[in-house]
């Protein structure tokens, strides 16, 4: 099939229909029509179910990694669409959500990946005795011919040969880059995604689907003409941070240079989503986001939308306990992004659990069982293994071409057991625990030994496959050469990907199914072989380490460490009864099949629409637009531009002991350069008495000092403080010392902080639980009796409870400030106001009173987005403040931050991005 678009003379062209492709979509389309195929579907979750609960328009946007296509373009702007190979169960679930049975629309946005130049394939190579592969391996063994025929030649799939799009770029002496560019341009682009949004013109019955594209630095952001050369680097962190990290992997200690700049490519990347869903979104739409890859993309969407949008989240691998994710650099940035979501699916309950804790432990919010309270907003969790198509892999499993190949294998391997595993090579899968417990089998069980055959199928592993390859080969050859012959070879390798028919052959055909990984989430292999079993009833056998261990409890399971337990293991499923084993497939044949990835999407849907149903509403604050803030900054030329700060939980972290909140070399720097700058004016209005502001930042004589909530107050250039309440009555302190103190008596871990001008119970190393009853019977007797008398204001803050005048606070000082701050008449202004404690929103409050154009003022909280404020918006923690200033004042590059588009200066002149830092 081809698609040409006239105006542009761009061709598209589908795959030709190989018999294999064609049988497939004919399978599934029967399927599909079958009688009873709407049993499969009935229970599917569809937009009727949420009458009555939430308004929805009907519409399911599913954001993915991948698309479920690959792409490859040709030199004269020739498109090719083919199925991408992998991901069975997550593209079966975008099947289903497309299927005339289902009352969604569909419309996937998916990453294109690497956009393959179209080139010749290579011809197959013969090989292996079962598939007709050679072993890659070393051994003498595994060349000698079987004495049995060969089944049909499993072809193998060719790697794609690069060649030129239409320009090859040299470098500056001349000679020719290591790495080709390919060039994707505007009317490349506009004619594949034409043929995308409509599903007519595309085989796998995805529905519609709406690509991402990324290219490199110097394509402007993606205006205009795409350049592609490094692909692989958007997903560098997933793969050498995030994929390792949630098996339980720590990553590599680097230089931080590296990892920086990963971070910013997937920054980069999960904005590049969000801004994509954005384009196809509409009120009433429910955004799905699957996998580590977008984690920070339901934040993203939060912050845009509000809590209008419904977001849910599933997460496919494991998610490991919070002293791992703790190693994490960015591990605040991660949990923030995904709690963006009203509802994070999990496989399994100890990976929800590991979540839960993490968002207590590392961010500090209270969870409970079905979700984490994020200042009132609620993030519901849920677990939900996934399933499989059950139908359409009985269809395929029973095709006729598959029975040839059964047999074909059957005589190969005549009177001997066959054990078959499917695995991916890396580290957690397992496949060296599994190798080294067949060839521990094979030396406890002498009479196994030339009775049992072990076939291996592996592809290649998203990272780290070349050394794991090396030492799989290695002990492959080594059992082969001790326990092989001339006539048997016990271990057969296939280092390559299947076919479907090839695949489930081995799958019925197999006496055991082996999985051994160390660290899993849903292992689909495992269910796809309890149906491919339906009349042999062979056993599977199921590391315990697995998402899929959770769900199938009546499998077999091992502790893949325990090399001679999984080989005693192997021994007794080899011995098992046909009544015993009739016995275990049944409950889990019937496990599967009522579990299906139809179950799944229902199940996931049905709570995130009740989960939305009964939420109380969000309270959404939208991140700094730093691209914004920088403009707004360049723009004021004539003015003074006034930046107003609050110093704990804002400049420097929140830290157990006041006394260590020491400010770092790094923000020291940052705010001294701001504050050189004479046409700023810098304050800081903190808490704080005076010593402490003094010491740590009185020796920049530029910057404005207020303490103790506005009591004292040194101006720029000065070292004198103004004491704004020396006129006033101070008795009261005597009085709240008492009741502060016997508090203390009564609640270890707490101190008195007395201030000149206030006093300060701090509770923060004291039991959480215990200290909140305390703190709340303490304030409630001070606002009823000596706050009473003197006109006090008891303020709560993060862990303490202060006591001061009330006409004393931050607002007061901000207005006074603001008083000073004039705009010249037709300039621009410029004022920053940045905290995080319930203190400053004072401030945020001057600032909107005052007669400040909206525009041209930018009220910051530092924390999460859901926190009710009177902050415009919103950094999660103050690194990034400190960022966000340096982005200011020319130490941190805008790309860093992930601001791709030019910036704007004063004079409406664009700069580049390398200038602007």
């Amino acid at each position: 099939m081809s698609y040409t678009n006239e105006a542009r003379k761009v061709s598209i062209v589908l795959p030709s229909s190989p018999k294999q492709s064609s049988d497939a979509a004919q399978q599934l389309q029967a399927v599909d029509d079958a009688p009873g195929a709407g049993a499969h579907y009935a229970h599917l979750c569809g937009p009727e179910d949420a009458e009555g609960k939430i308004p929805v328009s009907g519409r399911l946007i599913i954001a993915s990694n991948l698309l479920p296509w690959e792409l490859s373009l040709s030199k004269d702007g020739q498109w090719k669409i083919e199925p991408r190979k992998g991901n069975t169960a997550l593209h079966s679930s975008f099947q289903h959500l497309s299927s005339k049975h289902s009352h969604w629309e569909t419309i996937i946005v998916g990453w294109t990946g690497k956009v393959q130049p179209i080139s010749k394939p290579k011809p197959s190579v013969v090989s292996s005795p079962v598939g007709g592969l050679k072993s890659p391996l070393k051994s003498p063994l595994i060349g000698a011919q079987p004495q049995s025929p060969r089944p049909a030649t499993l072809p193998t799939v060719p790697k794609p040969v690069v060649l030129r799009r239409a320009t090859t770029f040299f470098s500056q002496g001349g000679n020719r880059a290591d790495t080709e560019i390919q060039k994707i341009t505007a009317e490349d682009r506009d004619a594949v995604e034409q043929m995308l949004i409509d599903p007519s013109l595309t085989t796998g019955g995805f529905g519609k689907a709406v690509p991402v594209w990324m290219g490199d630095d110097e394509d402007g952001g993606l205006m205009g003409l795409i350049v592609g050369q490094d692909w692989e680097r958007w997903g560098m962190l997933s793969q050498k941070v995030l994929w390792p990290l949630l098996h339980y992997i720590l990553p590599t200690p680097t230089d931080g240079e590296s990892e920086q700049q990963w971070w910013r490519d997937y920054l980069r990347y999960n904005i590049a989503f969000a801004d994509k869903i954005m384009q196809v979104y509409k009120p009433g739409d429910i955004v799905w986001v699957h996998d580590y890859q977008l984690l920070l993309v339901p934040e993203l969407l939060r912050q845009r939308t509000g809590a209008e949008m419904y977001i849910g989240l599933f997460l496919h691998t494991p998610f490991p306990s919070s002293e791992i994710v703790r190693c994490l650099s960015r591990r605040k940035e991660i949990l923030e992004g995904m709690l963006g979501a009203n509802l994070i699916g999990f496989q399994s309950t100890s990976y929800l659990q590991h979540f839960l804790s993490s968002c207590t432990r590392i961010l500090g919010y209270a969870s409970t069982p079905d979700g984490v309270k994020t200042y009132g907003s609620h993030c519901a969790v849920g677990v939900f293994p996934i399933g499989i198509d059950v139908a359409k892999l009985e269809s395929s499993a029973s095709h006729p071409g598959i029975e040839e190949k059964m047999k074909a294998i059957k005589e190969m391997y005549a009177g001997k057991k066959i054990i078959v595993g499917r695995d991916r090579l890396d580290s957690v899968r397992g496949v060296m625990q599994k190798l080294r417990a067949f060839e521990t089998f094979l030396e406890m069980y002498e009479e196994w030994r030339e009775k049992v055959v072990l076939i291996q199928v592996t592809s290649p592993a998203i990272s780290e496959s070349k050394g794991i390859e090396h030492k799989v080969n290695e002990l492959v050859g080594h059992i082969n050469g001790t326990y092989g012959s001339l006539e048997f070879t016990p271990v057969q390798h296939y280092p390559q990907y299947l076919g479907p028919d090839e695949y489930l052959a081995l799958l019925r055909v197999a006496d055991i199914g082996l999985i051994t990984s160390v660290r899993d989430g849903m292992n689909t292999t495992s269910l796809e072989y309890v149906v491919c079993q339906k009349y042999t009833h062979g056993p599977v056998i199921v590391s315990e380490f697995t998402g899929t261990a959770s769900s199938l409890t009546d499998a077999i399971q091992v502790n893949p460490w325990d090399t001679k337990g999984v080989a005693q293991t192997i021994d007794y499923c080899l011995r098992l009864s046909k009544d015993k084993k009739q016995a275990i497939h049944t409950k889990l044949y019937k496990h599967v099949t009522t579990n299906t990835v139809q179950a799944w999407n229902c199940s996931l849907l049905k709570m995130l629409i009740d989960s939305l149903s009964t939420s109380q509403e969000r309270s959404v604050t939208p991140v700094l637009d730093r691209r914004l803030l920088l403009n707004a900054y360049k723009a004021v030329k004539g003015n003074k531009r006034l930046m107003m700060f609050d110093y704990d939980g804002t400049l420097t972290p929140i830290v157990r002991d006041p006394d260590a909140a020491i400010p770092t070399d790094k923000v020291i720097r940052t705010i001294k350069k701001l504050a050189a700058d004479p046409g700023n004016e810098v304050w800081i209005i903190s808490g704080r008495d005076q010593e402490f502001l003094a010491k740590w930042m009185g020796h920049i004589p530029e910057l404005g000092l207020s303490a103790e909530h506005g009591c004292f107050m040194r101006h720029p250039h000065s070292t004198e403080w103004v004491n704004l309440t020396e006129s006033t009555d101070m008795s009261w302190q005597q009085k709240i010392m008492i009741i502060f103190g016997l508090y203390t008596d009564r609640t270890p871990g707490t101190i008195i902080e007395r201030k000149k001008c206030a006093i300060t119970w701090h509770y923060r190393k004291a039991d959480h639980d215990f200290a909140a009853i305390q703190v709340k019977e303490c304030q409630e007797l001070l606002e009823s009796t000596v706050a009473k008398d003197y006109d006090l204001e008891v303020m709560p803050g993060k862990c303490n409870l202060e006591v001061r005048p009330k006409f004393v606070n931050k607002g007061e000082i901000a207005k006074q400030l603001l008083q000073g701050y004039r705009e010249k008449d037709g300039q621009k202004g410029f004022v920053l106001c940045a905290g995080d404690d319930t203190t400053d929103e004072d401030m945020f409050r001057s600032l909107r009173e005052s007669p400040l154009p909206r525009q041209e003022f930018f009220t910051v909280h530092i924390g999460p987005s859901s926190k009710h404020t009177l902050a415009d918006y919103h950094l999660s923690e103050p690194a990034d403040l400190i960022e966000s200033i340096g982005l200011l004042v020319g130490i941190v590059n805008p790309v860093d931050l992930g601001i791709v588009a030019p910036v704007v200066d004063g004079t409406g002149k664009k700069e580049e991005l390398a200038a602007a830092a």
